[in-house]
Formats: structure tokens, sequence, C-alpha cells
């Protein structure tokens, strides 16, 4: 492994490079890991902030994934816009989200130079940064409507975009959920086999492609 790749894992674990003696990759995956099964747990709760409803859990439980894969976490750089434009996204209700636009992230996947827009709540201090996204997996093997990520701000500057995070809006679970759709500015060309994936029995069911 690359020292670029043990330093984009341990900025995704939270850690200085050097501050655990398990191997970077395989805390990585235990982390991910570990992410996944309280999220399961989450939505199985039955708690009124989880997406699922309780007769629906054996049609969307367990969350189904990709394969979890170190290569799919990438460095990036993020370069602000000296100033925010605001860009309305529609959303799965048919509503509209007032969104502006914080900077550009730009990473190198398996080779391919690529970027992605990342965005904030007009007026909102930046606290997280929202990257939603589709690819060439939209609609066949993922959520037709696309999928997010968060990523926290970096005060090293150092950024990593992390596609086993990538996680179906609540829309995909719960119709009753607003959700704003991927702007074409970060409609990918690439297929990205990570995160949350269609279930094998959803992937061709009628309202969920």
């Amino acid at each position: 492994m690359g020292n670029w790749r043990a330093v984009a894992l341990a900025v995704a674990l939270g850690l200085a490079t050097g501050c655990t003696q398990e191997p970077p990759t395989a805390a990585y995956v235990r982390k991910v890991t570990e992410e996944r099964a309280r999220k399961d747990e989450f939505f199985r709760s039955g708690s009124k902030e989880s997406p699922v409803k309780p007769e629906e859990q054996a049609k969307f439980l367990p969350i189904s994934y990709f394969d979890i894969d170190p290569d799919y976490a990438s460095p990036a750089t993020l370069k602000l816009l000296e100033e925010r434009t605001r860009l309305v996204m529609p959303t799965s209700t048919g509503k509209s989200r007032d969104m502006e636009r914080v900077g550009i992230l730009e990473f190198t996947l398996r080779g391919q130079p690529l970027k992605l827009t990342a965005f904030a709540e007009v007026g909102q201090e930046v606290s997280r940064l929202f990257v939603p996204f589709s690819d060439l997996t939209s609609g066949t093997e993922s959520y037709q409507a696309g999928r997010y990520m968060d990523i926290d701000p970096q005060s090293s500057g150092v950024y990593v975009v992390d596609f086993n995070t990538a996680y179906h809006p609540y829309c995909y679970y719960n119709a009753e959920y607003d959700c704003p759709y991927p702007p074409a500015e970060n409609r990918l060309k690439v297929p990205i086999r990570a995160g949350e994936r269609l279930r094998a029995a959803d992937a061709l069911a009628p309202g969920r492609r």
C-alpha cells in the first residue's frame, strides 16, 4: 500500500498516521463494518427517527452493500469557492431545496481524475459537506435517484472521498421523506460499486429503479 493510501485510510479513520498498531486496511474495514452494523440496528429499532417502517423491515433489512473496498476511499483536495453560488435542487416529493455550492472535491479513482461538488444549506455554516451523486450503477445496482455522502470539514486540508460510506437517501426506504436529487454536475460517468446497493429482489421492482 502506498503512503498516500495509508494517509487516506488514516484520515477516514479519524487517526493520525502511525497512531495505531493495527494495519490501516484492517482497521478501516473493521470501522466500516461496525458502522454498518450500527445503522442496521438503528433501522430495526422501531424509533420514529428510523425511515424503515416496522412492517417493511423484512423488505429493506438488512441493508444491502457492495463489498468494502479501500480503493474506493480516495484522497481529495477541496477547492473552496470564493463565492458560494446557489442551486435549487428538485426533490423526491416534487418540492425544491435551496442549496449552496461550497467547493469542488477533486480526486482520482482507479487512475481516473474525477470531481464532485460539495453543498451546504443556504445561509448555514458548513458543519458538514453534503455530496449527492449518481453514477453508472444508478437505476440498476443502486437507487435510481442517486446516493449521498457526508464529509466532515478538515482543518488539515486533507480530505477523503469515501464511497464505502455512500448511502441511499431516506426516500428510498420511505416515500414520505423529501430528498434532493443530485445535480447534473455530480453525475459520475463511471460505476461506483461501493456503499449501499439495491437488494437483488429490489433492483427490478417498480418505483425503485
